[in-house]
């Protein structure tokens, strides 16, 4: 059995859970301002991006990701991300502007962006940063 590789079960959809200070607050802002499909169970879909949101017992158990550490071991020039980031969201390049206009016009509270930058490898991309009620930041890009 030395060098075979090992049957592995399939992974299907990974889905973030959130803990937020506010559920129903949230469930609106999601699907109202993300343009999310929701439901009772706390869902919040759209496309690729997946989660459940559930209820805090307390305030204290909301928390964001702080930003991670700098490094220098990227397959760029780049070294991380400046600000926390809690899900990062890919976007088809050609309809970012469309999303762009789209969290405009439906009030997302936009921290960052749209910013665009180049790799040293030539790699271009753009981002978009969306804090959420509970300040959980969404990047999209």
């Amino acid at each position: 059995m030395d060098g075979e590789s090992k049957k592995k079960a399939a992974f299907y959809d990974g889905l973030q859970v959130r803990l937020v200070s506010d559920l129903e607050k949230s469930l609106a802002y999601y699907r109202d301002v993300l343009g999310c499909e929701t439901s009772g169970w706390g869902h919040a879909n759209r496309g690729g991006m997946k989660l459940i949101l559930q209820q805090a017992q307390n305030p204290g158990d909301v928390r964001p990701n702080a930003a991670s550490a700098k490094r220098d071991t990227y397959p760029t020039d780049w070294k991380g991300p400046e600000l926390g980031w809690d899900t990062f969201v890919h976007v088809d390049y050609n309809e970012f502007d469309l999303l762009v206009e789209e969290m405009r016009t439906n009030g997302a509270n936009i921290i960052l962006g749209p910013i665009e930058s180049t790799h040293d490898n030539g790699m271009h991309f753009k981002n978009l940063y969306i804090q959420d009620p509970d300040g959980y930041i969404i990047v999209f890009g």
